[in-house]
């Protein structure tokens, strides 16, 4: 019988205790409830450059354009916002939250030359910008 095994006892145990070492974790690390000023994650981001364009690509799934800022200063590009809890998480029991939410940062460094941003789109859950090297 399985509930007679010893080792069956012992996984039992070992699933409940990583359960409860999960909701422990959940109720300490509470993202989207961070500062309005500190980010609590960075979205991932490709980079191209063809001639004089240069392309970045940067996940942000369910990101709506009001929540998203683009600066361009001395030390390179900075994509920022926030990405809110969905309505139905908010008052929820949370089982898993692997998305990341609340605010958001990621600051990229350019390659050598002043640059401007000529184009700035959400595709597909992605903001796509296309900056041009100035003369």
């Amino acid at each position: 019988m399985f509930a007679e095994d010893p080792r069956g006892r012992m996984w039992s145990e070992a699933c409940d205790m990583l359960e409860r070492a999960d909701r422990l974790h959940r109720q300490f690390f509470r993202p989207g409830f961070a500062r309005p000023q500190a980010a609590s994650w960075e979205p991932p981001v490709d980079m191209f450059e063809t001639g004089e364009q240069l392309w970045i690509i940067a996940a942000l799934p369910s990101v709506v354009p009001e929540r998203i800022e683009v600066s361009i200063g001395a030390g390179g590009l900075t994509i920022a916002g926030s990405r809110p809890l969905p309505t139905i998480a908010r008052g929820a029991a949370i089982h898993r939250l692997e998305i990341p939410y609340g605010r958001f940062e990621r600051q990229i460094r350019l390659p050598a030359g002043p640059f401007t941003l000529e184009q700035s789109e959400l595709v597909g859950g992605c903001l796509v910008l296309s900056l041009t090297r100035k003369d």
